[in-house]
């Protein structure tokens, strides 16, 4: 199901952990200008602004238009998937962080966690 930018912005912002203050001050966009895209009426950004906002946010215009993934973003669409707000800042970071790694060393991080996962099983 596609979303809309109000959406896919909000879900950005706390997927990072940002303010509408910290988004204003790295994309020189007024907080009252972003506050107009998450309102009730959710207006629409310029293309200027939408590009700064999806800079700054390290994904596509496209997906914040349409909420479809590109190959073009800078973390993997798997992070998306997850609703970080259910588990805490640490588990953010961690996804983070992870997104960060090459490829090699997230098949490491995978069998750790897949062992960490069978201890408790035991457990």
């Amino acid at each position: 199901m596609k979303a809309d930018f109000k959406a896919n912005l909000r879900a950005e912002l706390d997927f990072l952990g940002l303010t509408v203050k910290e988004l204003s001050a790295k994309t020189a966009i007024a907080q009252g200008t972003l506050n107009s895209y998450l309102g009730v009426r959710a207006s629409m950004p310029t293309a200027d602004a939408a590009v700064k906002i999806a800079d700054a946010l390290g994904v596509t215009v496209e997906y914040l238009v349409t909420g479809l993934e590109t190959k073009k973003q800078s973390r993997p669409p798997d992070a998306r998937l997850i609703d970080t707000r259910l588990f805490g800042s640490s588990f953010r970071a961690v996804i983070q962080i992870l997104a960060e790694l090459g490829e090699k060393d997230v098949e490491t991080m995978l069998g750790i966690a897949r062992v960490l996962k069978k201890q408790s099983e035991k457990n």
